[in-house]
């Protein structure tokens, strides 16, 4: 019974050895919380102004959550940058729990350097570069971000006196011409670029270029537009710089104060024209027919027809809008002569003068 009990206890104790024996993995290093460099860095020059845009890291190196974030230091050189050195400035990075471990939350960093005057160049090899260094709270970062260039052309100010007014063909936007360098460089050029949006938002629309030049007043016509809408307009001069066998460079300049424009229409249509009055004929009954060319106008509504007896006020013949260029007016009398005209109305109720009279006689 001894020898049984014994090995029983034997069997029942093997599981809790093997157990008690099992192997542990080598101790893990403690992370060194080292945000991952931002791979996103973009850069958009306005005048000598370059803003830099970038994803804030939410992980490690190891892949583990950023738990608090040091500066980040912005970096600047004329070469590729293997290393900070002295940053051009820095931004205070405040990242929360909630905002780490969202998925679909990507917090932006964003900065705003100035370039100096001094460094501008019209060649189109001269960039400057810029990189973004991460640093976690102890002033450690696993180094710089992606690389983004920028060129260094000359940029000039925008027209101070940029002035709106609306017309029958849409918005005529005029402005004085800036003073360009001379002597000018037969590869460097300057256009205006004019933009538009819509009061309410702020998506732009191109209207226009003009090539600036050295006459002082300069105008553009922006047709496309809607009528009864307001629209703010601004100018930038741009900077272009054509060289062989290399992209054309186009470098931005800042933006003239907007201009806001209420685009009412209060213009009439063309005034109808080459109107012609032709009576029925014998054997029929009495009718004269009018026939004019049709009003373009994409707004156009209708017309209106106007008769009158030699001497006497033209009236009004139409209670509704006629929709074709063409009138029938059977309400005439033997042995009368009539004068017609005619004019076109818009959408808005707007109405054009009168055509030339065309007259009939009724026989």
């Amino acid at each position: 019974m001894r020898r049984s009990a014994l090995m029983s206890a034997l069997a029942l104790s093997a599981p809790l050895m093997l157990v008690a024996c099992a192997t542990v993995g080598p101790p893990q290093p403690p992370s060194l919380d080292l945000p991952k460099p931002p791979s996103d860095l973009r850069a958009t020059r306005k005048g000598d102004r370059v803003i830099l845009t970038w994803t804030i890291p939410t992980l490690t190196t190891d892949r583990l959550t950023v738990r608090s974030l040091g500066p980040t230091h912005i970096c600047r050189g004329t070469s590729d940058l293997k290393e900070c050195g002295a940053p051009v400035g820095q931004t205070a990075t405040q990242i929360t729990p909630a905002v780490a471990k969202s998925a679909k939350q990507k917090p932006q960093g964003t900065y705003t350097d100035v370039i100096p005057s001094q460094a501008e160049s019209d060649a189109p090899s001269s960039l400057v570069s810029y990189a973004v260094e991460v640093l976690n709270p102890d002033g450690r970062s696993a180094g710089l971000s992606n690389l983004v260039k920028v060129p260094l052309a000359h940029t000039l100010p925008p027209p101070a006196d940029l002035q709106a007014h609306v017309t029958s063909q849409g918005v005529v936007l005029s402005w004085t011409g800036v003073s360009l360098p001379t002597p000018s460089q037969p590869r460097v050029h300057y256009i205006y670029r004019l933009y538009r949006h819509a009061e309410g938002s702020n998506e732009p629309l191109l209207v226009g270029e003009v090539a600036a030049a050295p006459e002082n007043s300069f105008t553009l016509t922006d047709a496309n537009i809607e009528w009864e809408k307001t629209y703010e307009y601004r100018v930038e001069t741009v900077t272009l710089i054509d060289e062989a066998n290399r992209p054309q460079v186009q470098v931005e300049g800042a933006d003239s104060p907007e201009v806001k424009v209420f685009a009412d229409d209060v213009f009439p249509p063309a005034v109808p024209s080459a109107l012609q009055a032709v009576f029925s004929g014998p054997g029929q009954q009495p009718f004269i027919d009018l026939v004019w060319a049709p009003v373009s106008d994409v707004d156009l509504a209708g017309y209106n027809i106007y008769r009158h007896e030699e001497g006497a006020t033209p009236l009004k013949l139409n209670t509704e809008l006629v929709k074709t260029p063409a009138y029938r007016d059977a309400n005439v009398v033997s042995g009368k002569k009539y004068v017609y005209s005619v004019s076109a109305v818009d959408i808005r109720g707007n109405e054009s003068a009168r055509s030339e009279e065309a007259g009939e006689a009724v026989p």
